[in-house]
């Protein structure tokens, strides 16, 4: 393999080999490499808190934009599906350009399209607005995690990395609702959009000097057609998946949902035949890497679906205000933090797949307070199971992240790295349609409480298995530098 791997400034180019080399020759980084890390970081947290804080712009763009229901929709969800469409290729594309100049590229565009949603003067502007930064949003994390990857060679080092990285998304939602709140308190709803492009300015001055930049030369031409079948397929599944979790079973979403998948028939036997494919389906060949993305899959979806419940439970059940909801679901919050980066920690003397295996076995045991939650036991016990489910979601994201990049070699890192993001988008819609749907029926039927006590109860018995699924395919996997 012939790989471009140049430090910042203007080192010399490594040797693939000693890219992918092992515990014993891994080079164990240093300062520059944790500050940037930090740059790598702030991105991501700041991405994460402009989704939360959109949530409470809403209504006040709403009404000043005139936009009508399906509008407001389309401006929540078009994000979502520019970022889900096109991360498979911008993952790819990173590791045939170069991750640094994508993950640069992506800064700038998101920047821009920041300033315009901030200023949009219509629904259909700003819509726009968020495709533009759904399509920027997706070249950051994949070019974020695979570039951790490079500068992380030593596996403690590059776990702990990760858990740092992977902790930035709940620590965006802890703080979004507050700086949402304070921002549209004293500025107009644009100035929500305007968060996260200080950190954009700041990556485009300090990444070159930074972070260093990998490509695989030996990558191939991008196969536009690829690009436009995996486009074809991932957006209408995704549309179909929320059309179903939103609207129940219709025409519509059935029809998008099918041809979705076989579109995406024809996007995998296209790949098979490729001497250059958009996506690299013998990585699923290492048993590490296909068990991992399947428990991420399951975690996401059940994870999700259960954090949405408890905080309609919060607010429709118990009759708590929207600020007396988030104060429920932060020490949720607070112990997802804590476990990411307490995991990294724990797999140098913990096999991953061991730990991994208990964080389930945890997250399934808070499922089961939840499961058996009543309206009349106050706030305090659904907000116990959310806690104790979220101390159990750290191995899985933050080890089980870093087992899907490690486990490829690092010229497709960044494939590797949009796969289990793209992963994650999927569970969470794909959640929402089957368990959210059945919960919303059930509630619909016998109050919220039973809608909470369905979901939990089926993600406390997927949990269990997963645990005996996790433990049987990567108990071989070593101690983190073992």
């Amino acid at each position: 393999m012939t790989a471009t791997i140049s430090g910042p400034a203007g080192a010399p180019p490594a040797e693939a080999a000693a890219a992918e080399t092992g515990p014993v020759r891994a080079v164990r980084a240093g300062r520059r490499e944790w500050v940037g890390l930090a740059v790598l970081a702030l991105p991501t947290l700041l991405v994460s808190l402009d989704v939360f804080v959109l949530v409470l712009a809403l209504p006040k763009l709403a009404v000043s934009l005139h936009a009508d229901g399906t509008e407001q929709l389309w401006i929540m969800d078009t994000y979502g599906f520019m970022v889900a469409g096109f991360m498979v290729t911008m993952g790819t594309l990173g590791d045939r350009i170069g991750r640094r100049k994508l993950l640069l590229i992506g800064a700038a565009a998101f920047g821009g399209a920041s300033v315009l949603a901030a200023f949009s003067t219509s629904a259909g502007m700003l819509i726009a607005a968020r495709a533009a930064l759904g399509i920027a949003g997706a070249t950051l994390g994949p070019s974020t995690l695979s570039l951790i990857g490079t500068l992380f060679e030593n596996p403690r080092q590059r776990a702990e990395a990760i858990g740092i990285w992977a902790g930035c998304f709940t620590v965006g939602a802890i703080v979004g609702p507050m700086v949402g709140g304070f921002m549209l308190e004293h500025f107009w709803w644009g100035s929500v959009f305007l968060l996260g492009v200080p950190a954009m300015v700041l990556l485009l001055v300090i990444g070159p000097k930074l972070l260093p930049e990998y490509r695989d030369e030996t990558a191939g031409r991008l196969d536009l057609a690829s690009v436009a079948l995996s486009l074809a397929a991932i957006l209408p599944v995704v549309y179909g998946v929320k059309e179903l979790a939103r609207d129940g079973v219709h025409l519509a979403a059935v029809l998008a949902l099918g041809a979705g998948l076989v579109i995406g028939y024809v996007f995998v036997k296209r790949q098979r035949g490729l001497a250059d494919p958009l996506i690299d389906f013998s990585l699923f060949a290492a048993k590490a890497f296909r068990t991992t993305l399947g428990g991420m899959l399951l975690f996401s979806m059940l994870g999700g679906t259960t954090m949405l419940f408890v905080a309609q439970f919060f607010q429709l059940a118990q009759h708590l205000s929207p600020v007396g909801a988030a104060l429920g679901l932060l020490p949720g919050m607070a112990g997802s933090t804590v476990s990411f980066l307490a995991a990294p920690v724990l797999a140098r003397r913990v096999r991953p797949g061991a730990l991994i295996a208990g964080g389930v076995a945890l997250a399934a045991a808070g499922m089961a307070i939840l499961a058996l939650v009543e309206p009349a036991a106050g706030p305090v016990w659904p907000a116990l199971g959310f806690a104790v489910t979220s101390l159990g979601v750290g191995p899985m994201v933050a080890l089980g992240t870093d087992l899907v990049v490690g486990s490829v070699p690092v010229r497709k890192a960044g494939a590797a790295a949009s796969l289990a993001q793209t992963v994650n988008e999927f569970g969470y819609s794909f959640g929402l349609a089957t368990v959210g749907t059945l919960g919303n029926a059930v509630a619909r039927s016998y109050g919220l409480p039973a809608g909470l006590h369905v979901a939990a109860g089926l993600a406390t018995v997927a949990f269990a298995v997963l645990v005996w699924f996790v433990a049987r395919h990567l108990r071989s996997i070593r101690p983190l530098g073992a």
